[in-house]
């Protein structure tokens, strides 16, 4: 080990990397611009030379594409030097104090007297699921995201000390020639994405990238392991490992998105499998290279050798043929027997041409099967071969399956009501106005349909544009689940969730294509339905939502159905003992997933307001779930800005209540964050280790965290509604709308092609109507951030002198609080007033344009005034980090702001001829991807 070094040494030297690498970076695209012709652009490149061009100068699309592509380089340099900063600080300080991952919390477990044979029994308990959603904000083509992956290789590559000076300037010229090939490419996506494109990208990941990276998840936490000084067999086991899954809504998320049909879903469902399918014959095949071990040197088990006999009955002549491959390889046949019974594709088992026994039809069934290899090899002694050989092919097949990713479906509960009303018309009843109907008629309609599993309609009935669409996607579900089982489909989530009565729709028109099945117990649905609690007012009602609910026979019968048949203990066959088994006891209860939103609920409330009623929705429905006998899996539904939840991860999972993280994590990743945090290895095994460890620490400290003091509560319940009601103000003063569609690009954002979904729910041109991603996308662009700090600093003030002190001691006490606040300010220190007023002078009513950015900078000043005051410091001294990511962006943007203004204002004006707006349109677009690059964020 070297010698330590302190948090300020580690920041000093990081600084410095960052300042040496990003030098050497701009160096070489300047010296390829000069070589190409480019030299004015060269010598405006910022960091270097004589730096960014002054922003009254009007800037070609060449140099709004350089300082794009400059400030991914930025990007890159940061992303490898926090990198190599954690590696310095393992080597320094050792691998027990990076905040985050699991040797620090195994250190901490152990100093509160948990035993390696209890978290041993645990980690099989944990369920932590990444989501990548259908909400690609990523502003860049996937040909240039490849480009970024080949240069952060060589980046990486120079980390190497031991190159020769050729060596050296053989790496920079292949970092030359991906720079001249970003030059050359372009940047913008010239059309919106197709949903196939989409799910192209995300293959990318599910292939390519989270396959490749496990087997370092899974040996960063045996490493942690073995650093506490640990007996590492008490994990060794694959089995022992937590369960890390995939999920994605590319192909199944439909909510106000017309291309997503159900041939889109089935393709989607399809494509998964099939990249699924590929992925275990590779990794199958690279297993059985690798396994050349001959029965003259040893004998093979009775069990191999059994099932070796057993599988050519199987699968017959081609088998003979396979034997014949390898001879005196028993080890390698086994192997190549098991790639022959992967099943084709769209493989149907009630099919005459597929033999039930020729075909394996579910994962499980391959994942027993090469336990048979792993038992024979540790029996002859193999055992390092059986671990570092088969495991990593063991834990890919448990983690991947035959289904890569599982797909979620999900459905606005509006568009369900259009379904029913229509479904009601063409059954003949006689009152078929189901979306006007009360709460309490449609519980006792549901009531009565759900007791039965006959569909309403004829088979073959077409009642209606709605209905159809609805019913038809349940018919690709059924259709994969018989043919392929439930691992493939995720959840159907419910966006929109205001009342039971959603939810119990959902089983109705699931019941219409055969999704509900009668069992000895009673009726249940093989698909779980789960809320989507967005608003402020949905997530309050959300636990009497969920009591109903939860008290509905279908609801109930299928959630334990689903346990029985794949609980997570029953799956596992893990055994608790009695002293880990009382404390965690839930456990082994049903589980009820529920999802929150954190965009609507900001878009609605502000920051403040919006966090808190998440946080006390987790705990208030976490505790009903336990008062009913269930256990709740959250879906967190964050997004890839502040103000749609995201924050860094070991914080986020820090700040959740303490009940509401009980071994089970679910979260989506959204837009550019998934290149962000997954697009290189090494980063991405990264943010695998934080969500994974976090989670097992979080979960596991449940009973040692002290509950809130009541008056810190009270406190900030009365901030939340003294900042929410600031906020709301804001949005509902007359002429805001005007405000701000002047003051922000949200025009030149609809006509961008970032994502296949439309930027408008049902088209309507309103602030409801707006998607939170837009929403937040304009206010970033335009520098003022305003979702993500609005209205504290006047909440704040409002409260008196001893509520505002329990504000300030829960800043350093309480980690929901502090978590909320940095972000607050982290949101605030990305906002530039110079640059809000610049583009605040767009809205044509001076009158209305000063009355809203006065009232704006004095909230800007007065919340910044208050988090100095509430955390004890000004922020440049507690986060110099954060200065360091600010300050060298703001030079290299602010040209690029004042030229979007200018774009912005010659459009809106209509002053340029038919033949110039293309021009004028294309050059507006990538400053929006310039911008995007410099501030990390979409939306």
């Amino acid at each position: 080990m070297e010698e330590p070094l302190s948090y300020e040494d580690r920041i000093r030297i990081g600084f410095d990397k960052i300042d040496n690498d990003l030098q050497f970076l701009m160096r070489c695209f300047r010296e390829v611009l000069i070589e190409l012709g480019e030299t004015e652009i060269a010598q405006n490149l910022p960091w270097i030379g004589e730096g960014a061009p002054a922003s009254d100068k009007d800037l070609g699309p060449g140099m709004i594409q350089a300082t794009s592509i400059s400030f991914q380089l930025l990007n890159m340099v940061e992303e490898n030097s926090a990198n190599q900063m954690r590696r310095l600080n393992e080597r320094s300080n050792g691998p027990l104090h990076e905040s985050g991952l699991w040797g620090y919390y195994f250190r901490k477990l152990r100093e509160d007297d948990w035993t390696p044979e209890q978290i041993a029994q645990i980690l099989p308990c944990l369920r932590i699921e990444p989501v990548l959603t259908a909400h690609p904000t990523e502003s860049k083509r996937v040909t240039i995201l490849e480009q970024h992956r080949e240069l952060y290789i060589q980046l990486v590559h120079l980390e190497n000390r031991m190159w020769t000076p050729n060596e050296r300037i053989s790496i920079e010229n292949e970092i030359k020639t991906v720079l001249e090939r970003l030059w050359r490419t372009g940047e913008t996506l010239l059309a919106k994405p197709s949903v196939a494109a989409e799910r192209s990208s995300q293959l990318h990941y599910f292939d390519n990238v989270f396959p490749e990276v496990l087997p370092h998840v899974d040996r960063h936490l045996e490493e942690a392991w073995e650093a506490n000084g640990w007996d590492l067999s008490l994990i060794e086991n694959s089995t022992h490992r937590p369960r890390l899954r995939f999920g994605t809504w590319v192909g199944g998320d439909r909510d106000g998105h017309p291309l997503v049909t159900a041939k889109v879903t089935r393709e989607s469902l399809l494509n998964f499998r099939e990249n699924a399918l590929r992925l275990q014959e590779r990794k199958l095949s690279q297993l059985r290279a690798r396994l050349s071990l001959s029965d003259i040197l040893q004998s093979p088990t009775e069990e191999l050798q059994g099932k070796i006999d057993a599988m050519v009955s199987q699968i017959g002549d081609e088998a003979h043929a396979i034997l014949k491959r390898n001879p005196h390889e028993p080890w390698r046949q086994f192997i190549s027997l098991l790639i022959a019974q992967l099943p084709p594709v769209d493989f149907d088992p009630s099919d005459s041409q597929y033999p039930a026994s020729r075909y394996y039809r579910y994962s499980f069934n391959l994942v027993a099967d090469l336990r048979i290899l792993r038992d024979s090899l540790v029996e002859i002694g193999a055992d390092r071969v059986a671990r570092m050989d088969v495991d990593p092919v063991l834990r890919n097949i448990e983690v991947f399956g035959f289904h890569l990713a599982s797909l979620d479906i999900r459905q606005n509960s509006v568009f369900h009501e259009k379904a029913i009303d229509q479904i009601l018309e063409r059954a003949g009843m006689q009152n078929f106005g189901y979306s006007s109907w009360s709460e309490e008629e449609r519980l006792e309609f549901l009531q009565t349909e759900l007791e039965s599993t006959t569909p309403l309609l004829p088979a073959g009935e077409t009642p209606g544009q709605e209905a159809e669409a609805v019913i038809a996607a349940f018919r690709e579900v059924a259709r994969y689940i018989d043919r392929h089982g439930d691992e493939g489909i995720g959840s159907y989530i419910l966006s929109m969730t205001r009342s039971a009565s959603d939810l119990l729709a959902v089983y109705f028109l699931a019941r219409e294509a055969n999704l509900l099945r009668k069992l000895d117990f009673g009726v249940i649905c093989l698909v779980p339905v789960v809320p989507l609690l967005e608003t402020l007012e949905d997530l309050q009602n959300g636990p009497g939502i969920l009591k109903t609910f939860l008290s509905h026979p279908v609801a109930q019968n299928s959630l334990h159905w689903m346990h029985r048949r794949g609980g997570m203990l029953a799956k596992k066959g893990v055994g608790l003992d009695a002293e880990v088994a009382t404390d965690f006891k839930a456990l082994d209860l049903p589980v009820q997933q529920v999802m929150i939103g954190y965009s609507d609920s900001n878009k609605d409330s502000g920051i403040l307001s919006s966090q808190w009623g998440l946080h006390r929705a987790q705990k208030d429905i976490a505790q009903l779930a336990q008062d009913l006998g269930y256990r709740i899996r959250f879906f967190h539904g964050r997004g890839g800005t502040i103000s749609r939840g995201a924050g860094p991860t070991h914080r986020f999972l820090e700040a959740l209540p303490a009940t509401a993280l009980e071994f089970d994590l679910r979260v989506t990743e959204q837009g550019e964050t998934i290149a962000q945090k997954f697009a290189n290895h090494l980063t991405a095994s990264y943010n695998l280790d934080l969500l994974v460890a976090g989670t097992c620490y979080h979960s596991l400290r449940v009973s040692k965290q002290p509950p809130t003091e009541p008056a810190l509560e009270e406190a900030v319940e009365s901030l939340s509604e003294e900042t929410s009601k600031v906020y709301r103000q804001l949005l509902r003063e007359p002429g805001f709308m005007d405000f701000y569609t002047g003051a922000t690009p949200l025009d030149g954002l609809e006509k961008s092609s970032i994502g296949s979904r439309p930027s408008r729910r049902t088209g309507v041109r309103s602030l409801d109507d707006l998607r939170a991603i837009p929403w937040v996308f304009s206010w970033s662009q335009s520098r003022f951030f305003l979702p993500g700090w609005y209205g504290f600093g006047t909440g704040i003030m409002s409260l008196g002198e001893e509520q505002f002190e329990k504000i300030r001691e829960g800043t350093r006490s309480w980690p929901f609080l502090r978590y909320v606040l940095t972000n607050i300010e982290t949101s605030l220190s990305s906002a530039d007033p110079e640059i809000m007023k610049a583009y605040a002078e767009m809205v044509p009513d001076s009158e209305l344009r000063q009355r809203f950015m006065d009232r704006i900078l004095e909230e800007f000043q007065l919340t910044h005034q208050c988090l100095d005051r509430l955390f004890g410091s000004e922020q440049k001294e507690r986060r110099p980090r954060l200065d360091k990511t600010v300050h060298p962006r703001n030079v290299a943007l602010e040209p690029l702001h004042y030229e979007q203004i200018r774009l912005l204002q010659k459009l809106r004006e209509g002053n340029y001829s038919e033949d110039d707006e293309p021009k004028l349109t294309s050059r507006l677009l990538l400053t929006i991807n310039a911008i995007s690059s410099g501030l990390r964020t979409t939306g």
